[in-house]
């Protein structure tokens, strides 16, 4: 079972910390393996002693479904391992974001944020390399995923449209689950406890359900409830994950599980605060303020289950053949805030109450087959893979009634009354598929230079209502390109490029009434990677441009015939375009000492150098670093680290005085802080420390002219036990 690892190189002192554990009652299979088998078992976890705690030498399928590892990837990768989660106490998907490299996150209000890289969207997830579409801004608590289930969570900058198809060439991040890899009892549990009541209980463990070890079992359970720095508002999370791994014959695998994760918060928000006056003066909130009511919520669960069958032909190829199920539902009882705040009387904001209920319920079927070929005297790789998917999605809403005024703001405590709600009705149900066909190659041309060469068919349609609108999109047979090389300058330096797409279908239409062509994302990346150290410490150096082609723009004097009102017609244009460098060093440069290090900067315009989604960062510096102790202090692990990211601002116009204003988030840096101990080879006790100089920032300014703030310092105190 693959865990957190606190690990020396071979030749000092190693401590194992996990996450979690509770027992689960086929754990008494462990008890009867032979003191033989558990001698092996035993060799087998030591010999997952890695070089270093933040990165991996694992073979990833993310960019390229080749299972290639960092260093031969020709594009950006950066891997989220489970000791860099443990270390920071990183909980859930948006805690990840914040902290990786070239990625950010911008909340939208208490319950959803939208994450970017590159200046673009990101909307391409995976769990396990299966491609998933989740709902704009985490609308079903996709952004709140609990990183108890998962091994590491993998980032991919640029366009990776040869295995997700559709979306933004911004990112795309894959989830990879945690699986039942131990033939022995192994676990751990984990208690915390932190600022606003905020406690935390985490168990994980696995062991063998026969006494071979052919069939494995691992649970994870999480539980955390707490307040909010908000006023009113509160949490309770509840996950739960098992799965089952059996090695049915020597070549062939079978993997079964599920995941279930409820949030249940109090007082949620939906929007932010006001920004102005009613004299056209900005606001200035205490960071505790909010817009939520006693009754508010915006509750979600997350059902997920799969079934992976992997077939291993011989030692050079294997077939892989997985199912899955996704269903966020979301159940909202919200207020929007709406106008401006008289200075002296606090009145003015007017409400917009809001019910619904909704459901997105996708499910994907995907095979690949991978394996290596003889040409021309050298080895080669391929894969080829095909993935279909189909999602339904339902909303349905509650008209409203005996709507109260909101009255004194400065006086808002939550006791808002709610309206009188009326009967269900659907307001939107549209149904998307989604069909791909992928292949690719690595040629070794010669022991130095490798290409990579591949391409995906898609097909792609969406179909439905939308708020009474009739929705029917659709495109066939869309080819998406990949190519990239690596050239191995020495043993520990290698030069690549790449050049990859995504397309992503629109729904505006042309003067004849045609739907435009679907919106090509494009990437275009250089850079060099070095390894150093025996592999213990990566660096990237990138250089990348991303354009996107095909951007609707409005036909002038044109509309859509047929539209009644006329709707405005558009013709396809070249669009944005993002062109910046990317740095990161990540490993363990001394003994014990590991460093997370990176630098993003880009400048996106449009087609007519203006700028564009200046709301995101365009500078990010992320630094982490963790150094464990040796001689008499070996038991003592210290870390640090410093976010930083450049200004971010929207223009817009001043609803008071019709003057143009920017919105704007100057630069600011968070810095963190961990300490642990441990008091045995089991036990130890740690401390988190985030946001110490209690930074004041908002966490968005600007999503429809309002604002957001981040969360003060916090302070999280916990106690984990392994065994």
């Amino acid at each position: 079972m693959t865990t957190p690892i606190m690990a020396r190189r071979a030749y000092g002192p190693s401590f194992a910390l996990l996450t979690l554990s509770v027992a689960i009652s086929a754990a008494t299979h462990a008890q009867t393996l032979t003191d033989e088998e558990k001698a092996k078992a035993d060799a087998a976890i030591e010999e997952m002693i890695v070089t270093s705690r933040f990165t991996t030498n694992d073979r990833l399928d993310t960019a390229t479904g080749l299972g290639l590892t960092l260093y031969e990837t020709p594009q950006s990768v950066s891997v989220m391992t489970s000791q860099r989660i443990f270390d920071q106490d990183l909980r859930t998907l948006t805690d990840v974001v914040n902290n990786a490299p070239g990625v950010s996150a911008r909340g939208l209000d208490s319950s959803r944020q939208s994450f970017s890289a590159r200046g673009f969207s990101i909307d391409n997830y995976q769990i396990d390399g299966i491609p998933m579409t989740w709902s704009s801004g985490g609308d079903a608590g996709e952004t709140q995923s609990n990183t108890a289930l998962y091994e590491r969570i993998e980032v991919v900058r640029g366009a990776t449209g040869l295995l997700t198809g559709a979306g933004n060439p911004s990112a795309s991040v894959n989830l990879v689950r945690k699986h039942a890899d131990s033939k022995v009892l192994t676990g751990s549990v984990n208690a915390s406890v932190g600022r606003w009541d905020t406690y935390t209980a985490t168990a994980d463990v696995g062991t063998a359900l026969n006494r071979s070890g052919s069939v494995r079992g691992r649970v994870v359970a999480n539980y955390e409830e707490g307040d909010s720095f908000r006023d009113l508002a509160g949490d309770e999370t509840s996950v739960f994950y098992g799965v089952v791994d059996a090695d049915v014959t020597d070549n062939l695998l079978v993997r079964v599980g599920a995941s279930y994760q409820d949030n249940e918060p109090t007082a949620s928000t939906w929007g932010g605060l006001p920004v102005w006056f009613s004299d056209g003066g900005r606001t200035d909130w205490e960071r505790s303020k909010t817009i939520g009511a006693d009754w508010t919520s915006w509750a979600s669960t997350v059902q997920n289950q799969f079934a992976d069958l992997i077939y291993n032909f011989n030692d050079d190829w294997r077939l892989k053949l997985n199912v899955n199920r996704n269903v966020n539902e979301a159940d909202l009882l919200l207020i929007y805030m709406s106008g401006t705040v008289d200075r002296d009387t606090g009145m003015g904001l007017n409400p917009s109450p809001y019910n619904a209920e909704t459901e997105r319920d996708q499910i994907s079927y995907s095979a690949q087959l991978s394996g290596n070929y003889s040409l021309f005297g050298n080895e080669h790789e391929l894969t080829l893979g095909a993935i279909s998917s189909d999602q339904d999605f339902i909303s349905q809403t509650r008209a409203r009634s005996d709507v109260a005024p909101i009255g004194n703001f400065y006086e808002w405590d939550g006791s808002y009354p709610q309206p009188t709600w009326g009967e269900q009705s659907v307001a939107s149900e549209v149904n998307t598929k989604q069909d791909g066909f992928y292949g690719a190659t690595r040629l070794s041309l010669t022991d130095e230079f490798k290409v990579i060469l591949g391409g995906r068919i898609s097909n792609w349609e969406q179909t439905g209502q939308n708020y009474g609108t009739p929705v029917d999109l659709g495109d066939d047979n869309v080819f998406t390109p990949y190519a990239g090389m690596v050239y191995e300058l020495t043993e520990q330096h290698s030069l690549y490029a790449s050049y990859t797409e995504i397309f992503q279908p629109q729904s505006e239409r042309d003067r004849n009434g045609d739907y435009l062509d679907p919106i090509e994302g494009i990437n275009y990346e250089v850079g060099v990677k070095s390894r150093f150290f025996n592999d213990a410490l990566h660096t990237t150096v990138t250089l990348f441009n991303v354009v996107q082609e095909n951007l609707a723009q409005p036909d002038v004097g044109q509309t859509v015939p047929g539209t009644e009102p006329p709707v405005q017609a558009s013709y396809g244009a070249d669009g944005a375009e993002s062109t910046g460098i990317e740095l990161e060093m990540v490993g363990e440069i001394a003994d014990g000492w590991d460093v997370s290090l990176s630098y993003t900067a880009f400048e996106a315009e449009d087609a007519d150098g203006e700028p564009v989604n200046t709301n995101q960062p365009d500078q990010l510096i992320k630094l982490y670093t963790t150094y464990q102790f040796g001689g008499a202090l070996d038991k003592l692990t210290v870390a640090g680290g410093v976010n930083w990211q450049g200004e971010n601002y929207t223009d817009t116009t001043n609803p008071v005085t019709g003057q143009d204003e920017r919105l704007e988030q100057d630069a600011y840096a968070l810095v963190s802080l961990m300490t642990r101990y441990d008091i045995t080879s089991q036990l130890s006790v740690q401390l988190n420390v985030d946001n110490l100089l209690d930074e004041t920032y908002y966490s968005q300014i600007g999503f429809y002219n309002q604002l957001e703030y981040g969360e003060p310092r916090n302070v999280t105190a916990s106690l984990s036990y392994q065994f």
